[in-house]
């Protein structure tokens, strides 16, 4: 990446060359080596936690000072960005058009369509590469192509700062910018996604459901399908949800659309408690793409609900190993503390303290990780911590999502009479989510509403058994002790 004193030039919009692309992979591979470390290890003391969270700081120094994502460098619900890069063909391979249009930038630096195309393609690679050090660099060569040409004729730059600031998690900025980039061509893609991204994150739920109508109207496809099917699932429209994604299924023809639906279709199938359908689904994607990361990690979810415990270990070691993102490191970390040997809880608590080097590398990358951090200190952290970023997720954001992080933050802090109306808000759309049942079947039985919470923990068991093999383990011990009690 270019250093620091070519940023005057690159706002200028004179002779710079574009980032070097190996660069930023340094940053995660050095993560990826802590994480096979970590697996191996039977050893692993509090020096490893420390090592790991200097060498973030470290990365994160580098990455502020040096200018080197993200669901998603990050662990939000909403789907992945899934609008392709301008720039980039479809079904091809990103990194190499990302030399092409560096390529092309050296000689023509004036370019600003160029600068916006290769912005939004670092996005689209932090995504895919769960590398938040992307972001920087995104937003360095989208700020090149809008000091080149803001407006009107530049809403291709505004439709990346729209999918960068949601891939940051900041989804005001991002509702913003899609605004603004739809006011010059209503037809964007990119804008219309981001749009909906925005506003789902923002909890704005029937605003979403009218943006994805209008997407849907004005450019069907993959990207759009999906985030129209994911708004109807929030809505607690599971049957829509389903057809939407067959059509879509039914409708792509690259590799990469038929791995992107055949996963979502995965994930639906997954938290209905339909692991066998999962199975099936996440099979198709990977037959289509074998390395999927989405795919591989829903098929490890869907194994360990199975009974699978050996293989759905195997594959989240596969996952954390290429791309290290809390979801993964919890759900590996958790299977580990579930087998409950010495060694396998030692490793557990290596790949959560992992969630805490991923953390400070995406705060690097100026991502609001708040919402990945809440949910894993809660359970597996610091409840302190986790109150801290459920607050200040929840004042960013009003979701589904963020109540749910909220409540189980307050209830793990003892604080369940405020954690019970966020609770009820988490489940109160139609959308149904185990986890989300459970936490609010435990928050209900700590504040003495034991009917209540007999109703929401049977429900997160028939709704999903295998939601997490911790967390299902404690919802029949609190069912067991309720009934008990009667």
């Amino acid at each position: 990446m270019p250093p620091r004193t070519n940023d005057s030039a690159r706002q200028s919009g004179q002779g710079t060359a574009p980032p070097a692309f190996p660069g930023p992979g340094q940053r995660v591979a050095a993560l990826r080596r802590f994480s096979a470390a970590a697996r191996h290890s039977r050893g692993i003391r509090l020096t490893l936690c420390a090592g790991l969270l200097a060498v973030a700081m470290t990365a994160g120094a580098v990455t502020v000072g040096g200018g080197r994502d993200g669901e998603r460098a990050g662990a939000d619900a909403a789907p992945a960005a899934g609008a392709r890069a301008p720039g980039v063909p479809a079904g091809g391979d990103l990194g190499a058009g990302i030399r092409a249009l560096q390529a092309r930038l050296r000689a023509q630096p004036r370019d600003f369509g160029g600068w916006a195309a290769l912005g939004a393609a670092y996005v689209e690679q932090a995504r895919t590469d769960g590398d938040p050090s992307r972001y920087p660099q995104a937003e360095r060569a989208l700020d090149r192509s809008l000091a080149l040409a803001l407006a009107p004729g530049n809403g291709q730059a505004l439709a990346g700062r729209a999918a960068l600031a949601a891939a940051r998690h900041d989804f005001t900025g991002a509702l913003e910018y899609a605004d603004r980039a739809l006011e010059q061509n209503p037809y964007d893609e990119r804008a219309l996604c981001s749009r909906v991204d925005a506003l789902v994150e923002l909890g704005r739920y029937d605003e979403a459901d009218r943006a994805a109508r209008t997407a849907d109207r004005r450019r069907p496809g993959v990207p759009v399908f999906t985030r129209y099917a994911y708004v109807r699932e929030l809505r607690g429209d599971v049957r829509t949800a389903r057809e939407v994604l067959g059509r879509a299924l039914d409708g792509a023809s690259s590799p990469a659309d038929v791995a992107y639906v055949a996963t979502a279709l995965g994930h639906l199938a997954w938290s209905r408690g339909d692991h066998p359908a999962a199975l099936r689904h996440y099979a198709r994607a990977l037959a289509a793409d074998e390395d999927h990361l989405p795919a591989l990690e829903g098929r490890a979810r869907a194994q360990a609900a199975s009974g699978d415990r050996a293989g759905a270990v195997g594959t989240l070691e596969r996952v954390v190993a290429r791309s290290p993102l809390p979801g993964p490191l919890v759900a590996l970390g958790e299977l580990y503390e579930d087998r409950g040997a010495d060694g396998d809880r030692a490793r557990a608590r290596a790949q959560y303290a992992l969630v805490d080097a991923w953390t400070a590398l995406a705060r690097a990358g100026g991502v609001h990780a708040d919402l990945d951090t809440a949910l894993a200190a809660a359970d597996h952290g610091d409840p302190e911590e986790a109150l801290r970023a459920a607050r200040a997720a929840w004042d960013r954001r009003h979701s589904v999502h963020t109540a749910d992080a909220l409540a189980w933050a307050l209830h793990v802090s003892g604080r369940d009479a405020e954690a019970l109306p966020y609770a009820r808000r988490a489940t109160a759309t139609g959308y149904r989510d185990a986890a989300f049942l459970y936490h609010r079947g435990m928050i209900e039985r700590a504040t003495g509403r034991d009917r209540a919470a007999r109703a929401s923990l049977t429900a997160a068991l028939e709704l999903n058994p295998g939601f997490s093999p911790l967390g299902a383990r404690a919802a029949r011990a609190a069912l067991k002790d309720l009934e008990g009690a009667r």
